[in-house]
Formats: C-alpha cells, sequence, structure tokens
C-alpha cells in the first residue's frame, strides 16, 4: 500500500461522511426515512476501518512518526478533516 492508495481512500471516506452527515441524517430525522443511514452508514464505517488500517500500514512503511497517525485519526471524525488531511498528505509525499 502507498501514499496514493491512501489518498484514495480518505477522500472516499471523507466523501462517506459527508453524505452521512448532510443528506442521510436529515433525511431520517427530517422526512423519516431511515434507509440512506443505514447503507452510506455501513459503507462509511467500512471506509473509516479502512482508512485507519491503511493509514497504520502506511505509516510503518514510510516510517512517519505517530503523530501523522493521530492527525490522519483526528482528520477521520471531523467534517472536511480527511481533504485537510489529504493537502498534507501531498506535502509529505514530494
Amino acid at each position: 500500500m502507498n501514499i496514493k492508495t491512501l489518498r484514495i481512500i480518505g477522500f472516499l471516506e471523507g466523501i462517506s461522511f459527508l453524505l452521512l452527515l448532510f443528506i442521510a441524517m436529515p433525511m431520517k430525522y427530517m422526512f423519516d426515512n431511515p434507509i440512506l443511514v443505514k447503507y452510506v452508514g455501513m459503507g462509511h464505517g467500512v471506509l473509516f476501518i479502512l482508512f485507519l488500517v491503511v493509514l497504520f500500514v502506511v505509516c510503518e512503511k514510510q516510517k512517519w512518526s505517530i503523530k501523522i497517525f493521530i492527525l490522519g485519526l483526528i482528520a477521520s471524525i471531523l467534517p472536511f478533516g480527511p481533504f485537510v488531511f489529504d493537502h498534507k498528505l501531498k506535502k509529505l509525499a514530494q
């Protein structure tokens, strides 16, 4: 696994989180339609775990400090965080 794979998974995880927060959750609570939360939530959960696993593997492979892993972990639980972390990954890759 490499940085490119991490960036792609991070992008997908970020998109799934935004879909969950701004589309699926309002549909559930405003329109009493929880079906999107079930599927988007499951997809986001899988991508979240995959992102953390790939982040750990890349950190080990690149010999990055634990600080980078913790920043990625924090970024993955904040809205728009994966996109900010992606910007940092671009700088690290160069």
